[in-house]
């Protein structure tokens, strides 16, 4: 498997679920007559980043995973969005972005050597496989739950199904219970 067939897919499904729960957020706010802020500024601890942090840094972690691993330069971190338009906006972008990332965009990922350096002077040297699956989708994977979970948190009903809609395609004919 090569890590744009990795990455690629990884990244936009689960952007495209995180879509679908915030639909499900701005329905929520909306028929429970609480202000779309509420659940916009919404944080699990007082250290924790809201809601709209979570969304922009899961979108900023799969696009700086796809720059450095074709050898571009990381992009900036976009401008947190104030509403639920904006953060779909954002994800729309997003998508959009990683899937005109061709293949050929990723030969020699693998072996590229990433330089991953952190605010506080920590620098990691890993290879373009190292990076994607000990940081890159570690990364996103956190700031994707943790959005997953302020929107629960926050009585939005969303439940498996949402946070993993891109399984449904492959349930074989016939055995969902009930039907």
């Amino acid at each position: 498997m090569t890590l744009h067939a990795l990455a690629i897919p990884t990244f936009t499904q689960m952007l495209r679920n995180l879509s679908g729960q915030l639909d499900k957020g701005a329905a929520f706010a909306a028929d429970s007559g609480l202000a779309p802020s509420d659940l916009i500024d919404a944080r699990l601890a007082p250290d924790m980043f809201p809601l709209s942090d979570q969304v922009r840094f899961t979108c900023h972690q799969a696009t700086q995973a796809v720059a450095r691993l074709t050898g571009q330069t990381p992009p900036d971190l976009a401008e947190a969005a104030p509403d639920f338009e904006g953060l779909k906006a954002l994800i729309a972008a997003t998508i959009a972005k990683l899937e005109a990332t061709s293949a050929s965009a990723f030969d020699g990922a693998a072996e590229r050597a990433i330089e991953l350096i952190m605010p506080n002077g920590i620098i990691f040297d890993m290879t373009g496989d190292q990076y994607l699956r000990d940081w890159a989708l570690p990364q996103f994977y956190f700031h994707l739950v943790t959005a997953y979970d302020l929107l629960r948190h926050r009585g939005v009903a969303l439940g498996k199904p949402d946070y993993v809609a891109h399984v449904f395609p492959y349930i074989r004919p016939g055995t969902m219970p009930g039907r």
